[in-house]
């Protein structure tokens, strides 16, 4: 495979960058029409030549030609680097998640509280308690504030972050035994509460179990494989299964408004548990964060695999390796 100056792959530094450019394209194109109602970029094959139409569709080439301009222009750099580059960003977004999920979990939980047993009038006055019993309220005026704090702190420390989150569940889900069984109390907003930090666990920690090759394998020849086959094998699949399971998530996911994952989040959508917890629209949106991190993470093991394939130092050792 050709390179550039010996120090990785240049195809393979190439394709990595662009898909991760072609993501962001993608998502900000998606926010765009979606949200902002632009024509899309698919606008001018039908007729609309729209100078947003146009915009739209040069972030779908801009932006991969800066992934490869970066390449050409970063050629003493290790697929190993590119590795740990790209990884880091993802724990920061992980770890955003972690902070966003936690703080507008409790924060929700303790609105509905207050809601269910009649406290909230009483604080923010009648007319403040309407409109946050109204998702298309609390959404924006709410959820969104604590949001931006949760990435902020997310961007801030390092500490914390989503494995927390199984401790969070188990704590919730105590709470509820504690309630019913000795004080004969439970809301619906408890049980929510659970199932709200129990889905962002199952789907943020996917792309940290991915960096550990912690995810089990059903094989009966990889395990025997040498580090260098390996290298290609996890290749090859981070890119023919990974990242297209990935981009058939996205795609489905933010087709339109009427998609699964954009219409409950443009609609602030609820369940229809009276007083619950208004984030079912939320955990929607946690399915978007699951092939956004996997993606980026299924690069970061493109890269690693095949510096792995070359016999490049640093490669770290993997949980499969370990056991």
């Amino acid at each position: 495979m050709a390179t550039t100056d010996g120090s990785g792959p240049f195809l393979v530094r190439a394709f990595g960058w662009a898909m991760l450019a072609m993501l962001a394209a993608f998502m900000a194109n998606s926010i765009l029409t979606i949200w902002m109602g632009w024509p899309g970029a698919g606008s001018l094959f039908a007729g609309d030549s729209s100078t947003l139409g146009i915009v739209q569709l040069a972030l779908y080439f801009g932006l991969p030609l800066l992934g490869v301009l970066h390449v050409l222009r970063s050629g003493g750099t290790s697929l190993r680097d590119d590795a740990t580059r790209v990884s880091n960003f993802n724990a920061f977004l992980v770890r955003a998640a972690f902070w966003v999920v936690f703080l507008v979990g409790l924060g929700d939980a303790i609105l509905s509280f207050m809601r269910v047993e009649g406290m909230l009038e009483g604080v923010v006055g009648s007319q403040l308690a309407g409109d946050l019993g109204r998702s298309q309220f609390r959404g924006p005026y709410f959820h969104v504030p604590l949001v931006i704090l949760g990435i902020v702190i997310g961007a801030l420390t390092r500490g914390l972050s989503v494995v927390w989150l199984a401790f969070l569940v188990v704590a919730a889900e105590l709470l509820i035994v504690i309630c019913r069984f000795v004080f004969s109390y439970e809301q619906a907003f408890m049980a929510d509460l659970v199932r709200f930090w129990y889905g962002a666990l199952f789907l943020f920690a996917s792309a940290f179990t991915l960096l550990d090759d912690g995810h089990v394998r059903v094989d009966l020849l990889y395990a025997g494989f040498t580090r260098r086959t390996k290298g290609l094998v996890n290749g090859w699949g981070s890119i023919l299964l990974g990242m297209s399971l990935c981009w058939t998530i996205l795609i489905v996911g933010f087709a339109g408004k009427s998609s699964i994952i954009a219409s409950p989040i443009l609609v602030f959508e609820v369940t229809q548990a009276g007083f619950g917890m208004y984030v079912k629209y939320f955990m929607a949106g946690f399915l978007g964060v699951f092939a956004i991190t996997m993606l980026i993470q299924f690069v970061a093991q493109l890269f690693d695999a095949f510096a792995d394939r070359r016999g490049e130092p640093g490669g770290h050792e993997t949980h499969s390796e370990m056991m």
